[in-house]
Parts: C-alpha cells; sequence; structure tokens
C-alpha cells in the first residue's frame, strides 16, 4: 500500500474472477492508492495498474494535458466538481468539468473524448438517480448511484480535495440465484465490529457479484475514525484487521487448508497464490465455506478435523493476492474457489444487514 493508505476500487477489464489469476479481491489502482474493487465490462471507465501501463500513460498524460490546455483557453470551466454535485454536473452540466478533475492516472486511461462518448449514450433514458452508497474511508470518499430502473448504475471515487479517482458507468442486472439461500445458517466468523467493504447483490456494492464462482463473497475490513490502519501504511501490524482470530462459521468437516504463504507487504501483492492461505469447510447439503488471505502459519486446523461453530481455525492476514488485511468469505455449492458456484449465506442473525457501508457486530469479544 502507498503511504497514504486510500481504498479505492479498481476495475479491471483484464481479470477473470473465475480463473486464479483473476482472483483480484483487493488491488492497486491509480498509481498511488490502494482499493478493494472489481472487475469491470464494457461500460466501465477506471484505472488499471500503473506499473502495468506507467508508459502508455505518460503519453497519454501529455495528450491530455496539451487537450486541456486548449480547451481552457477557448472556454473557461469555472465549476467546482463535488460529491454533492456530480450527479447534476453529469446529468446537466459540463463534462469537461468532470474530465477535468480526473486524477492524471485517470486521465491516463482515456481522453476526454471518449469520456464523452461513453457517457453521453449511457445517460440517454435516465430520469433520476438514486444515491446507495455514501462512505468516507482512508480520505477516500466512495458514492454510487442507480437510475429509476435499477439498470444503471455509476460509482465515484473522490479525494478529500475534490479529485476524481476513479469512475465507472456500467448496467446492472439482477440474477436468479439472489433468492437462493444455504440451508446452513452461518455465524459471522470474527469478533467484535466490523465494516463490510464489498457485500452485496449487485456490482455497485459488491464486485464479486458479475462473476458467478463468487458472486456472494464479501470483504471484510475493521476500522476506527473511518480509516483501516493507524501508523505506517506499509506494516501489516498497523491494519486493525490483522492478527485477529478467524472461527468456524457453522459445525463442519475441514476438507482443504493452506498455511505456507508469506502475508504481503501491503500494497504488494501475489496473483501466483491468490487465495493467499485458507480453509475450506465442508457443511453438508453441498455447501463449502471459504475462508481466504488468512495470516502465515496461523492456521490451526487440519484436513478431516471436525469442527464446530465457533472453534478457532486461525487468524485474518495478508496473504494472496489481496493489498491489505482483511476477511474474504464466502460459501460455495463445491470445495473449489475457482470452480464452484457462490451461494447466497444464510445468516443466523436476520437484523444485521451484511451489505456495503454498513458496520456489523460479530461474534461477541
Amino acid at each position: 500500500m502507498n503511504r497514504e493508505g486510500h481504498l479505492k476500487s479498481e476495475q479491471n477489464t483484464h481479470s477473470k474472477l473465475h480463473n486464479k489469476r483473476g482472483w483480484k479481491v483487493l488491488a492497486i489502482t491509480l498509481g498511488a492508492c490502494v482499493i478493494l474493487s472489481a472487475c469491470g465490462n464494457g461500460n466501465s471507465i477506471t484505472s488499471d495498474q500503473a506499473e502495468q501501463q506507467s508508459a502508455e500513460q505518460a503519453s497519454n498524460n501529455e495528450t491530455s494535458e496539451n487537450s486541456n490546455q486548449e480547451q481552457n483557453s477557448s472556454s473557461e470551466v469555472s465549476t467546482m466538481v463535488t460529491p454533492d454535485n456530480f450527479i447534476d454536473t453529469l446529468m446537466n452540466g459540463s463534462k469537461d468539468a468532470i474530465y477535468n478533475q480526473f486524477s492524471p492516472e485517470l486521465k491516463g486511461t482515456l481522453t476526454l473524448e471518449q469520456f464523452k462518448t461513453t457517457a453521453d449514450p449511457f445517460l440517454e433514458g435516465v430520469e433520476s438517480w438514486e444515491q446507495v452508497v455514501d462512505i468516507e474511508m482512508n480520505q477516500l470518499s466512495e458514492l454510487a448511484w442507480k437510475d429509476q430502473t435499477g439498470t444503471k448504475g455509476i460509482l465515484a471515487y473522490f479525494s478529500e480535495e475534490n479529485q476524481i479517482e476513479g469512475l465507472s458507468i456500467q448496467p446492472l442486472e439482477a440474477h436468479d440465484t439472489d433468492a437462493k439461500f444455504t440451508k446452513t445458517e452461518f455465524q459471522f466468523p470474527i469478533k467484535g465490529e466490523w465494516f463490510v467493504f464489498w457485500g452485496g447483490n449487485d456490482v455497485l456494492s459488491n464486485y464479486h457479484y458479475a462473476h458467478e464462482t463468487q458472486r456472494y463473497a464479501l470483504d471484510i475490513v475493521r476500522t476506527k475514525d473511518q480509516s483501516s490502519y493507524q501508523g505506517d501504511a506499509k506494516e501489516n501490524q498497523n491494519y486493525y484487521a490483522f492478527g485477529e482470530p478467524l472461527y468456524a462459521a457453522a459445525d463442519g468437516t475441514v476438507v482443504e487448508i493452506k498455511n505456507d504463504i508469506p502475508d504481503n507487504v501491503p500494497g504488494v501483492m501475489n496473483p501466483e497464490e491468490p487465495a493467499g492461505n485458507y480453509v475450506v469447510i465442508d457443511h453438508g447439503n453441498s455447501e463449502y465455506s471459504i475462508t481466504g488471505h488468512i495470516k502465515e502459519g496461523s492456521v490451526s486446523v487440519k484436513k478431516g478435523d471436525k469442527l464446530k461453530q465457533g472453534d478457532l481455525i486461525g487468524e485474518l492476514g495478508n496473504s494472496g493476492n489481496s493489498s491489505e488485511a482483511h476477511l474474504h468469505f464466502q460459501v460455495s455449492d463445491g470445495p473449489d474457489l475457482f470452480t464452484s458456484q457462490s451461494i447466497n449465506i444464510r445468516w443466523a442473525d436476520q437484523s444485521q444487514q451484511l451489505t456495503r457501508g454498513n458496520t456489523i457486530q460479530g461474534l461477541p469479544e
């Protein structure tokens, strides 16, 4: 992670979550920031990993800077785009003003003309927007909106200086599997108060949703004062989630474990071992819980162990394709993360909503 430790969303149009190398639960994006995020689609406007495109960005940035200078010399753009007026500006105001506030990395991914030609057709027929996400985390504001039909979505990220660090516009679709829940009732597998970074039944609230192998997966972080860490952002021990005990979410039998993958320096991911250290538990009824990114050497169970709900299984870590300590938890219809289908989880406590932006109470401490 960079020194600022921002949490932001990567929409990597080249990755596929249904294969091993594409399991990007957390990713570095926009050069200076880190984000829990999603795979995009053809209508996403986002920044890819900066190190993969630095040469291309340098060329694009020079082009966009020249273009901006020409535009500003011919017509003054005085509108300051903020989270409060972003949607109105997008619908009725100047797209030049929005583009002018893109971060250099975001400008490096597309030109002003590409932004306009993507946004204009997408906005046709939209009468109103409902805000569905409003989050501040690690000095970054994230906002998301759905149109009146619930079939179009916009996701935007703003720095404290109102620079637009990320933007995605995309169609939304529901799946029949939303109504199918596990037969097993699960308890939240960690103690105390936690923040749902990704969770829900659409790609605005849960980037996993685009892919059936992880559609109902959760990414959970621990926060204090709207931050997931304190001190040096490159030290795992400074993240509130790191090292927290993990527990079996329901009775079952351990069928797979991994325990020897080193924890990453925050911001430096390991795509060769995307799940990192993990525990897979068979709960019967073709339902398998998968807990990923566990701390190296902390897995306290072995294959064949019979577990009761609440038994210790390890400690939360930052192993695998992860940029900071967090819990990845899902239930699938098979033990293989990359070939099985994710199942919507039936929680024993129905009073809490494990959807993006909500703070939830785990097991008693």
